[in-house]
């Protein structure tokens, strides 16, 4: 069976990533994923917070400790084993890709057009095979959603007058018109889209009335909506299209592929199930390729998209409507 897909112009083994999470923070997991068949693995994600933030914290350590007291500009100089969180990131991308023969995706995370996303840069110069922009950002009352959707294509602008590498944008469902973003995002460089992002929502402790943060992991019914999406979307873009949120198995994965996705990625199972989650995915997805005579992923993806289905409007709202009938 030819498991083998293309995704933002890498050629992969098969379809399955592990997606950004702390599952690439050791090489000794990473190795397991590899062996377990990832095709490629997205490194855990720089946040742009952490890179402003220490920055700040060493501009006001070096340039302003001798205020009042001329002799206190030696007293505390840096440890010369001491990294900054970039250094390490960079340091360990660097390690994932001599210890790794399959593709490495960097991961920036951040929400403003600063200079943060200039860092892209270092992690091409690192081996990054390609990055993957994930914009977070949860805009209040004061922006219109034509702010936000600039906000977004920017950022991916100046990414992109950075590096030579693809770039894909991770996307949040939660956008007026989606799909026309996601051609602009493509007009602007992008090389893929990674739908969607899951926003960890915060809880409310009712006992001390503080908000906290609340891990939840994905659930397969999550993965309807990525598959909704991509069908629609599959078609009418040239960039690639990934999955991610939800994948738990090769239903899901499968679907994914039929959608339209070249990619799927997968993190909430590897973390409950560990890196063999990978090699039975791939079992159940060879065995039901071959009992239903599949030669080869390439011809799984975009099948049953909206545009080659027996009934495109059954991807719309005439399926809502024949759900409420039943």
């Amino acid at each position: 069976m030819n498991l083998e897909t293309d995704y933002l112009g890498l050629a992969l083994k098969n379809p399955l990533i592990p997606s950004a999470s702390p599952l690439s923070r050791e090489l000794d997991t990473a190795r397991r994923l590899e062996d377990a068949g990832a095709a490629a693995l997205v490194m855990y994600s720089l946040f742009e917070e952490e890179i402003l933030a220490e920055e700040e914290r060493l501009t006001g350590l070096m340039d302003f400790q001798d205020l009042g007291h001329g002799e206190a500009s030696s007293y505390l100089p840096l440890h010369p084993d001491y990294k900054t969180g970039l250094e390490e990131y960079l340091e360990q991308l660097q390690r994932l890709k001599d210890a790794l023969e399959i593709p490495v995706i960097a991961s920036l995370n951040g929400a403003t057009e600063s200079g943060w996303v200039e860092h892209g840069r270092e992690l091409e110069a690192a081996g990054a095979d390609a990055l993957e922009l994930n914009i977070y950002f949860i805009p209040g009352v004061e922006e219109s959603c034509d702010l936000v959707e600039r906000r977004y294509l920017n950022i991916l602008r100046r990414l992109k007058a950075q590096v030579r590498i693809p770039v894909a944008v991770k996307l949040s469902p939660y956008f007026t018109s989606l799909g026309h973003l996601v051609r602009e995002l493509e007009a602007a460089g992008a090389d893929g889209v990674v739908l969607f992002n899951r926003f960890y929502q915060p809880d409310l402790d009712l006992e001390t009335l503080e908000v906290k943060p609340r891990l939840h992991l994905s659930h397969p019914y999550e993965a309807l909506l990525r598959m909704h999406w991509i069908a629609k979307l599959y078609c009418k873009v040239d960039l690639s299209l990934a999955a991610t949120g939800g994948i738990h198995g090769a239903t899901e994965a499968l679907k994914m592929l039929l959608a339209g996705a070249s990619a799927v990625q997968m993190a909430s199972a590897l973390l409950e199930e560990g890196p063999q989650a990978l090699e039975r995915v791939l079992e159940e997805m060879t065995r039901w390729m071959e009992e239903k005579e599949y030669e080869s992923v390439r011809q799984l993806i975009g099948a049953t998209c909206q545009e080659h289905t027996m009934d495109p409007e059954a991807w719309d709202r005439v399926n809502y409507i024949r759900t409420l009938q039943s």
